[in-house]
């Protein structure tokens, strides 16, 4: 029976052109050498290098060699054909401004909102810093070569809220007025995470942050971080980040991705009740990658619970928590049907589509017959508002 659902073939793609299409999260992974043109000049010395091998190259940094790993560049591969270790002429280029729009027409989309890159996992504070900057310039470059179908995401630590709203302005300044930041507040040093098992630990808490802090978005202390990112009308994405999936260990890797997706109801939680939403009204939170057909069931189960422990907790939420789900909180999904089946849900409505290119669950290069399976019997302006219309939207890319 799974052999016969597995192999069912994919229906006719739907016509190219009839819907606007926005690739709600789309990855691009700077190549390694681009560290010694973008970091400062004091820093440039300390940049990673590729060292070339026989089965796969390494990339040699910080006294480390570690092998060059491919599960995020598998486009186009079938699953019995993915490499998880390989050389940098196995890896798809999505790193050419031209050949990436060329990929994107094939695949048959518009606009891409780009994922991915810093911060280098250094042990050392101030490169660390150092790298998420310059990331976000290679990445501002990088979507010169096409602004109306290019859209970076800036990356910025949350160790410090001072440190953060200036890292903020210089990415406005760059062009980039969307900002991914950890699910849950990084502790000090921004160099490790409670959270994350099994995961090089600056990757993870740049990801993920630090569960275990006691400090929280909803905290006071961030009223005037989220200020001014309303101000700015800055839009805010997590992706992931809840729980960081073990990759590379085959007995944790299936389990791991799917708790990745449905533990981004945490930070989402905290910060409805927590009342971050009736403070500033005109947030925009995005959790991407993470799914979106359980959140009309957390926007149930968050009502019902609400309704009757709100008493003795002294809660002070003006609405329904489901009011801030569906005025304030958007997600990204690759593969999930009833993600556009259940638009009209509380909860569901702010849902938008992704392919995941180049990583392992990618849709490309079959795309328009993905979305053709996945909507099959809705109306055209459902399709349009998850293909297109709910991203412009959140993004704010009209």
């Amino acid at each position: 029976m799974t052999d016969q659902i597995l192999s069912k073939p994919l229906p006719a793609p739907i016509p190219r052109g009839k819907f606007r299409i926005v690739d709600a999260d789309a990855h691009i992974d700077p190549p390694h050498t681009f560290w010694a043109d973008y970091l400062p000049e004091k820093f440039k010395h300390m940049a990673p290098t590729i060292e070339e091998g026989d089965e796969c190259d390494f990339v040699v940094f910080e006294g480390r060699k570690r092998p060059l790993i491919m599960l995020a560049n598998q486009a186009g591969r079938a699953g019995q054909d993915f490499k998880i270790m390989g050389k940098l002429a196995d890896l798809h280029d999505s790193v050419t401004p031209s050949r990436r729009l060329e990929v994107m027409d094939e695949d048959g989309v518009d606009v891409e909102v780009l994922y991915g890159g810093g911060p280098l996992g250094s042990n050392d504070s101030e490169l660390y810093i150092e790298s998420y900057r310059s990331y976000n310039r290679w990445l501002a470059d990088f979507c010169n070569y096409d602004r109306n179908r290019l859209s970076g995401v800036a990356y910025l630590p949350m160790r410090d809220i001072d440190e953060s709203l200036g890292m903020v302005r210089e990415a406005v300044k760059l062009g980039l007025t969307t900002i991914n930041i950890p699910a849950f507040p990084q502790n000090a040093s921004g160099l490790s995470s409670a959270g994350v098992v099994g995961t090089p630990s600056v990757q993870g808490a740049a990801l993920t942050g630090d569960p275990g802090s006691e400090r929280a978005y909803w905290h006071p202390e961030y009223d005037r971080f989220w200020a001014e990112i309303q101000d700015l009308n800055v839009t805010v994405t997590f992706h992931l980040g809840g729980r960081v999936a073990r990759f590379g260990q085959k007995e944790h890797f299936l389990s791991d991705l799917v708790m990745t997706k449905v533990a981004m109801a945490e930070p989402v939680a905290m910060a409805i009740f927590g009342g971050i939403f009736d403070r500033f009204p005109k947030l925009r939170w995005g959790i991407i990658e993470s799914g979106v057909g359980w959140m009309p069931w957390m926007a149930e189960y968050m009502d019902r619970t609400w309704e009757k422990q709100r008493f003795w907790i002294e809660s002070k939420l003006k609405n329904l928590p489901s009011f801030y789900m569906d005025q304030n909180i958007y997600g990204s999904f690759i593969n999930d049907r009833l993600g556009f089946n259940l638009t009209n849900e509380p909860g569901g409505k702010n849902v938008m589509w992704s392919s995941d290119f180049p990583h392992s669950e990618t849709t490309y290069p079959n795309s328009l017959s993905t979305i053709a399976r996945d909507s099959v019997g809705l109306p055209d302006e459902t399709i349009a508002w998850v293909l297109g219309g709910c991203a412009d939207k959140f993004f704010n890319l009209k």
